[in-house]
């Protein structure tokens, strides 16, 4: 099967899509008392397995192989921290939700995953990806539940715009708005495309405000 990435025009033309271009790989970990030391300013994707993180990770960073992209979801293992300039990061989280992984393995996930969103002081936002057709999971609402427990900002990426039309699209995102409304007061959305590009420049926006550009 054809990389979906392959099709993407890498063409970066904001000064945001500039600086993500530097962005390069740093580490890797599996345990809490491994991460780099809590100190800088951390924005983290995360996402159910499915949701095409690895696709917006490489589109915003304008780099077709910084996350891997697999046709076999969960392969995310490890917390791994992608380096924008010294003292700040994109961190790429597990992904979440994917029945086949052993259940030790996704216990020792989701307890790696909300200890880092409650107590990670150098996190200063979470790029929460979901399937437009599916948003709010259970999965996913648990990761809002993490931020508004530390009151973390939340902006919601509603991949894969581009499999509904233009009508179901708006429709789905003021859905997600006035479910946020009720419960997740911190957290904002927007609609976005991995394959069209739609929402780029937006999702760069809220990425600069948490690493402080």
């Amino acid at each position: 099967m054809k990389n979906p990435d392959n099709a993407i025009p890498f063409t970066p033309a904001t000064t945001a899509a500039r600086r993500y271009q530097t962005v390069h790989f740093l580490n890797s970990v599996n345990e809490f008392g491994q991460l780099l030391p809590d100190i800088g300013r951390e924005a983290a994707f995360a996402g159910r397995s499915n949701a095409g993180k690895s696709s917006a990770l490489n589109l915003l960073t304008g780099q077709r192989q910084l996350a891997r992209v697999s046709k076999t979801p969960g392969r995310t293992q490890m917390i791994n921290f992608f380096e924008v300039e010294p003292d700040r990061y994109l961190v790429d989280l597990p992904g979440y939700g994917y029945a086949q992984v052993p259940e030790a393995i996704r216990r020792h996930w989701g307890a790696l995953l909300e200890r880092y969103l409650r107590e990670r002081q150098a996190l200063c936002g979470l790029l929460l990806l979901m399937d437009i057709r599916h948003p709010l999971t259970d999965l996913d609402q648990r990761m809002l539940d993490c931020c508004v427990a530390r009151e973390l900002p939340a902006h919601i990426l509603l991949t894969k715009a581009d499999k509904l039309s233009r009508g179901a699209a708006g429709a789905a995102l003021q859905q997600v708005r006035k479910a946020l409304k009720t419960d997740y007061l911190h957290a904002t959305v927007q609609l976005f495309s991995a394959t069209t590009r739609q929402g780029v420049e937006e999702a760069h926006a809220r990425l600069d405000e948490w690493l402080g550009y």
